[in-house]
């Protein structure tokens, strides 16, 4: 089959499939570090609660193939820094309201914990002099 008969998006994602190969073969990451977490994941949205280890697989590998393309976007954005920056990760994701909000959630809740972590060993030490 030639490649004048394939659409210009279809060409464009075998390109990108055939790019992303040698990747993961280079970084040659750990397959199932996720597994446990998606399988709650998984079942939290009515999967059972032994999931299949081909789907857990598969979604497993979906998950990292989304946050490795979202790091890289993100990265060729904050090029002339040179470091990453969380605001770049949330410029990246600004069409997605449902994701944005997730985000800025879970970020101000870091904060609080933060907060909460610091206050805490403040009164630990203040109770550890006084003894």
């Amino acid at each position: 089959m030639s490649n004048s008969s394939i659409a210009p998006s279809a060409s464009s994602s075998k390109v990108k499939v055939a790019t992303a190969a040698p990747c993961d073969t280079s970084l040659k990451r750990k397959r199932g570090m996720f597994q446990k977490d998606l399988q709650h994941i998984m079942y939290g949205y009515g999967d059972d609660a032994n999931s299949l280890p081909e789907t857990v697989a598969l979604l497993e590998d979906i998950v990292v193939e989304y946050v490795t393309d979202l790091v890289h976007k993100t990265q060729d954005v904050a090029t002339d820094r040179g470091k990453l920056l969380t605001d770049d990760f949330l410029h990246m994701i600004r069409k997605d309201m449902p994701k944005l909000h997730r985000c800025h959630q879970l970020l101000s809740m870091n904060e609080e914990l933060k907060q909460a972590r610091k206050a805490f060993e403040v009164d630990e030490e203040k109770l550890a002099s006084t003894d």
